[in-house]
């Protein structure tokens, strides 16, 4: 068995206060590993700087590994968990920022860092698109990661999957009305790839939205594992065993019985 305990952390970042929010993840991180042992914590997108940020992500972004990256990695480290959180980071350009997600290793190294692909809306005025799908290898499985509206497009969750990423983390900012949508890909992008989906999602509200939560657990077979039901802050544990994903493509053969020759308008632009 490859067991591993994840917990999703629905938190509402406070706008523009980088600080404020790295204290309220550093209190959440705590709570979670003194209440019970944890392997994973997964925290929202733009977890440390709030979403509706505009030309402040300029002064709130920062390289990779920096303040918040150091800070959350001695965290990391006193509690022996891996960390997956969203913050906006920059290139050594200053101009260049992505909304991206970093993933800390137990022992408080940097494990890597993922930028979003696809973009939505008013994001495109603050960040430039990612481009690259990495995966991640840890002591219990293989990880991708995702970001927010990357959700709604199987070809990253296929991707991810198809270089053997056991479990995907999704860090979102999801609006309350696309909670409909929210739910579906959630289980739509573990079923259809035969893996578990670690999706957390932020609550609150900022000037123009108003985010949902409901994160939530998912597994190969599209059981729900864990969820939080309600917009509020707080978590939510389970403990899944990564060896299901095998026995659930032997059993459907969901990878095996692809015809990549029959899907060659997959990588047409339109």
């Amino acid at each position: 068995m490859r067991e591993v305990t994840i917990a999703l952390a629905q938190t509402a970042p406070v706008l523009n206060d980088n600080e404020e929010n790295l204290r309220r993840m550093a209190a959440m991180i705590q709570r979670i590993c003194s209440e019970q042992e944890t392997n994973l914590i997964v925290f929202p997108e733009l977890a440390v700087s709030g979403y509706e940020c505009g030309l402040n992500f300029v002064r709130l972004a920062e390289r990779v590994p920096g303040h918040a990256v150091s800070f959350l990695a001695e965290k990391a480290a006193e509690f022996s968990v891996h960390l997956v959180f969203g913050m906006p980071i920059k290139e050594k350009v200053e101009s260049i920022l992505f909304n991206a997600v970093v993933l800390l290793g137990p022992d408080g190294e940097l494990l890597g860092d993922y930028r979003k692909i696809h973009l939505r809306g008013e994001e495109r005025l603050a960040f430039r698109a990612g481009f690259r799908l990495p995966v991640f290898e840890t002591a219990f499985g293989t990880i991708g990661l995702m970001v927010g509206w990357d959700l709604a497009f199987p070809e990253v969750a296929r991707s991810l999957t198809l270089d053997g990423a056991d479990l995907i983390c999704v860090s979102a900012a999801w609006e309350q009305s696309h909670v409909d949508e929210w739910r579906a890909f959630t289980v739509a992008r573990a079923c259809e790839n035969a893996v578990f989906v670690a999706a957390a999602n932020r609550v609150g509200e900022e000037p123009s939205y108003t985010f949902c939560g409901e994160s939530m657990l998912t597994g190969p077979r599209g059981t729900v594992h864990t969820a939080l039901d309600e917009a509020v802050e707080g978590y939510s544990v389970a403990t899944i065993d990564l060896d299901e994903i095998r026995k659930v493509r032997e059993e459907y053969q969901i990878l095996q019985c692809r015809q990549p020759t029959s899907y060659r308008a997959l990588v047409r632009k339109y």
